[in-house]
């Protein structure tokens, strides 16, 4: 464990600063989950998992992608806030600064929900991805399959939050209709990886 690097990240959390925030943490929490499927995977290899080689390499494979992305969101989910902040920082004493300024809060908060957006797709494939490792993947190393589902399922309840609060200040219906919709899909999401972690469950309570 690289503590520079992580113990970093978490001062600059805990700071009294808008970013990091929620937003880089649910982007966190589908990397880590995202490595901890790639890591069981990477325990699945040998004659014993020859049969699922190749669904195991290709799950391998996609945990790594999901991970990379999950950490660029991160960086775009700070950027993307900052904006948010700038534009309401812009003046508004008469009425073109005013429309201007509302234009620019709209803007910044539509470009804000696509990170978190970002993250409920990547949660879904991870939790897919737990899903087809699950029944094939090495047995000693189970748990963290579920420890996976658990920090997906973090990732999308997190996303969907800041969905949400940017939802909130977007004024234009079709874009406030689709981010419901996107929202909508954690719901499914956090089930799924549920059933993960309670099949997981089930097979070290035998």
């Amino acid at each position: 464990m690289h503590r520079s690097t992580i113990g970093a990240f978490l001062d600059e959390l805990a700071a009294r600063t808008p970013t990091p925030g929620g937003g880089a943490s649910s982007a966190l929490h589908a990397a880590q989950a995202a490595a901890l499927v790639g890591m069981v995977g990477r325990y699945s290899d040998g004659a014993k998992y020859a049969e699922h080689a190749d669904t195991i390499g290709r799950i391998v494979a996609e945990s790594d992608d999901v991970r990379e992305a999950a950490l660029a969101v991160a960086a775009r989910d700070a950027a993307a806030f900052e904006a948010v902040g700038h534009a309401y920082a812009l003046p508004r004493g008469t009425e073109p600064q005013e429309v201007e300024r509302r234009q620019a809060i709209e803007r910044a908060l539509v470009a804000s929900a696509a990170p978190p957006v970002e993250v409920v797709e990547l949660t879904d494939r991870v939790v897919g991805l737990a899903e087809g490792l699950l029944p094939i993947g090495n047995r000693n190393v189970v748990t963290d399959i579920a420890c996976a589902a658990e920090a997906a399922r973090a990732a999308a309840v997190t996303a969907r939050i800041n969905i949400e609060i940017n939802r909130a200040g977007i004024k234009d219906e079709p874009t406030r209709t689709a981010l419901a919709a996107q929202a909508a899909r954690v719901q499914v999401i956090t089930k799924r990886a549920e059933r993960v972690t309670s099949a997981v469950l089930k097979g070290i309570s035998k």
